[in-house]
């Protein structure tokens, strides 16, 4: 849908000229989200009590920095504290992180194909999220149906925002390469690399129960693997304990 495009490229272009009025001033964390922060999303209600105010925060940072804009719909309350949970939860183990490479979101109401449409056949809609890069660089798109299941589904092992914002954070060094190397320890990163390369055959060779999507490429399988650590962290470290203690390293979830 010719619209469309236009309408993703007049916003996205308004990004780059997009400068918040208050940059650096982090508002009070809404009282009315509280209910439904506790309702949505599984990890912060797992989280120690003391730890929650931290969480909570941590959102409102990452929502004073970044601007998000929706593609034919208005962004809720939930859809913002989605967002920012998806940004705030792979690098909840660090005391400080900036998204330095993100500077805009678009929110799509449903799933879109490689030319950004979402109002064509539903076959060819299977995109739920995208980070971009060349004229689009600092930027993402994600699908509100793709980013609410992904919290509403607490059992597939799947989570489109999370799976993003990891492309984010291996795209950090330079490379979106599956190689984390703004979290890893140096001396980690061979035996990653070994532990990726074979998980990524097993999956390939349909001996895994990994999403297969893991085995398209080393950035993939880095983004659905974290998927699978902050959905189903108990069946990661059942299943795969190797694959669990180097992601265990990586994220350092207990801060």
């Amino acid at each position: 849908m010719i619209y469309v495009i236009f309408l993703v490229a007049a916003l996205l272009a308004g990004f780059f000229l997009y400068k918040k009025p208050n940059k650096g001033v982090v508002e009070a964390f809404p009282q009315g989200w509280l209910e439904l922060l506790q309702d949505n999303v599984h990890f912060y209600r797992e989280l120690p009590a003391e730890r929650q105010p931290e969480f909570r925060q941590r959102m409102m940072l990452f929502l004073s920095e970044v601007y998000i804009e929706g593609v034919e719909i208005e962004i809720t309350d939930l859809d913002k504290i989605l967002i920012a949970c998806s940004a705030v939860i792979p690098v909840f183990g660090f005391k400080e992180w900036h998204y330095y490479n993100l500077s805009g979101i678009l929110l799509y109401p449903d799933y879109f194909n490689n030319d950004l449409e979402f109002a064509d056949t539903a076959a060819s809609r299977n995109i739920g999220g995208l980070v971009g890069s060349g004229r689009f660089e600092k930027q993402m798109i994600l699908s509100r149906r793709a980013l609410h299941h992904g919290f509403s589904n607490t059992t597939d092992k799947s989570n489109t925002g999370i799976h993003e914002f990891v492309h984010l954070i291996d795209k950090m060094d330079g490379a979106t390469d599956g190689i984390p190397e703004q979290l890893l320890q140096k001396q980690y990163i061979l035996p990653w690399l070994d532990l990726m390369h074979k998980t990524m055959e097993e999956i390939n060779d349909d001996k895994s129960d990994i999403r297969e999507y893991g085995g398209t490429n080393q950035a993939e399988f880095f983004a659905v693997v974290s998927e699978y650590f902050f959905e189903r962290p108990d069946l990661l470290e059942a299943k795969h304990p190797e694959l669990y203690k180097m992601l265990h390293a990586c994220f350092n979830p207990q801060g």
